[in-house]
């Protein structure tokens, strides 16, 4: 297909109204966690005919990223970090945006309609309006499932004020499957069909600014940039391909890094080694504490070294991530030296709820 893309299929330039309302709900019940851009624009992001009055038509465009193997491999490397399959090369966003305005500026020219372009960066509930173009349905788990790509649709769009013929919206084949319910380790679905971001993995590892909350991290294990799991469990899958664009190859230094060298990135070397790659947004601090996490859990206390460095950090996110791997990894007695060096009277509060917490 021109410019790259795998999949297009047509819709109206609208949401339906129960999509609305669950997406209403969402934001009501604080699920969206800290992820304050999706309440900011609510209006706009649950109807496209207020985003963008004069539009009729949205044109869904999905590009394929599918993996060549299992992600879920690498969760039982403990000494190895697990990076979200599409985050494994180049940032998508870039990728897609750059293609979709391709495809537009020959819409435009060749018609003469206005057009307008997203990725899901922008205000648009774009899983409700794939299902609609028939791109594919909203699974269980929330994402979106094709029965041609499985698991594994990067999604874009372009909204035009050309009214096209629509294609038909495609029917929910879950049926009585909750694999990817019942795989999550963390509990992150109430239900079928509905998420609290604040217990999803990826949500803790790139939207989440703070603390990790004490309770999920034993249940990370050596997640350290999104999740998975959910996707891969999908039996949909076997339908799934490989991709073909060189963009979404993933990195040999990205598929299971070692996290004794990602834990000593500093700053300048954390963006060497992300440039181009969305990692690279959360920031060196987030990310070092989404591997501390990974070093409490890998059991390994040859890791412990490393953790003992970062104890006194600039950043309190570090410091305290940093503590509770010590205290997973090493003795009480070890711990307890720790404590007496570190643990001053001006210490950041955070940090020192993590020296007298309970592991």
């Amino acid at each position: 297909m021109a410019a790259g893309f795998d999949a297009v299929r047509f819709t109206r330039a609208e949401t339906s109204e129960p999509t609305r309302r669950e997406f209403a709900a969402f934001l009501g019940e604080g699920r969206h966690g800290e992820m304050a851009w999706l309440a900011a624009h609510a209006d706009r992001r649950a109807d496209p005919r207020v985003l963008w009055p004069e539009a009729r038509t949205a044109i869904l465009l999905g590009m394929n990223y599918g993996p060549a193997t299992d992600p879920r491999e690498v969760l039982d490397a403990h000494d190895r970090g697990a990076i979200s399959v599409y985050a494994q090369n180049r940032d998508y966003h870039d990728v897609i945006k750059g293609r979709l305005k391709q495809v537009a500026s020959w819409l435009a020219a060749a018609s003469g309609a206005e057009v307008k372009v997203f990725v899901d960066t922008a205000p648009v509930l774009e899983k409700p309006l794939a299902q609609s173009a028939g791109l594919g349905w909203q699974g269980k788990h929330t994402n979106l499932v094709s029965r041609t790509f499985g698991s594994w649709l990067f999604l874009g769009e372009i909204f035009t004020t050309l009214d096209l013929p629509t294609d038909s919206a495609e029917a929910d084949h879950c049926g009585a499957c909750q694999r990817c319910l019942d795989i999550c380790p963390t509990r992150a679905f109430t239900g079928p069909y509905r998420i609290d971001a604040r217990r999803c993995i990826s949500y803790l590892t790139i939207e989440h600014k703070g603390a990790i909350p004490r309770e999920l991290r034993s249940l990370m294990g050596n997640r350290i940039y999104g999740c998975d799991d959910c996707l891969a469990v999908c039996p949909w899958n076997k339908f799934a391909v490989v991709a073909g664009d060189p963009a979404f190859a993933p990195r040999d230094d990205l598929t299971a890094p070692r996290l004794a060298d990602l834990v000593n990135l500093d700053d300048a070397a954390f963006r060497r080694l992300f440039a181009g790659s969305p990692v690279k947004r959360i920031g060196r601090d987030r990310f070092v504490r989404n591997v501390l996490i990974a070093i409490g859990n890998s059991g390994d206390s040859a890791l412990a070294v490393h953790v003992e460095a970062l104890l006194d950090d600039p950043a309190p996110v570090v410091r305290g991530a940093a503590v509770w791997a010590l205290r997973r990894l090493c003795s009480d007695e070890a711990v307890a030296k720790f404590r007496m060096r570190y643990l001053a009277p001006e210490s950041d509060a955070d940090v020192r709820a993590e020296w007298t917490a309970v592991v």
